[in-house]
C-alpha cells in the first residue's frame, strides 16, 4: 500500500484528503520513530490500521481546527521538520506564508541543541501535544 510520500520521494506530504476536510500528514515507509514522535510533538494525530500483515499509520491534522488554524498548524510545523533534516512537501492550499515566516524566525532563534535527545523546537503557541496556548 503506497502512499504520497513513498510516491514523491519525501519524509513527509502534507495535503487534504479528497472530497473531504481532512488534512493527511504521509509519512515515507519505514520512516524512522523519530520522526513520528516530533510528528507527534508538532500536535498532528497519529491514525493506525493494523492487519494481519503491516500496520499502517499515517497523521492528520486534528478535525477540531478550523481551516485556518489548521494551515496555520501546517505551514508551522514545515520548518521544524526540515531543520530536522527531512524532506517536506505541502499542497499550496494548505500553506500560509506568515505562519511559515514566524514559525522560521522562532526556530532560528531557538538555542543550539546539544543532542538528539532533546525534543524539537516548539512551534510558538504550542505547548506540547493536545495542548494550545492562547
Amino acid at each position: 500500500m503506497g502512499n504520497r510520500a513513498d510516491e514523491n520521494g519525501t519524509d513527509v506530504e502534507f495535503y487534504r484528503k479528497p472530497l473531504s476536510d481532512t488534512v493527511v500528514a504521509d509519512t515515507a515507509s519505514g520512516a524512522p520513530e523519530e520522526l513520528f514522535d516530533m510528528l507527534d510533538f508538532l500536535g498532528l494525530e497519529r491514525k493506525e490500521v493494523r492487519t494481519s500483515g503491516p500496520v499502517y499509520a499515517w497523521y492528520e491534522v486534528p478535525a477540531r481546527l478550523d481551516a485556518q488554524e489548521q494551515k496555520h498548524l501546517v505551514s508551522r510545523a514545515i520548518p521544524v521538520l526540515l531543520i530536522s533534516g527531512c524532506k517536506v512537501n505541502c499542497t499550496p492550499e494548505l500553506f500560509d506564508e506568515a505562519a511559515y515566516q514566524q514559525a522560521v524566525r522562532e526556530v532560528r532563534a531557538q538555542p543550539p541543541r546539544l543532542t538528539g535527545r532533546n525534543p524539537p523546537p516548539a512551534a510558538p503557541g504550542w505547548a506540547g501535544p493536545g495542548r494550545r496556548v492562547p
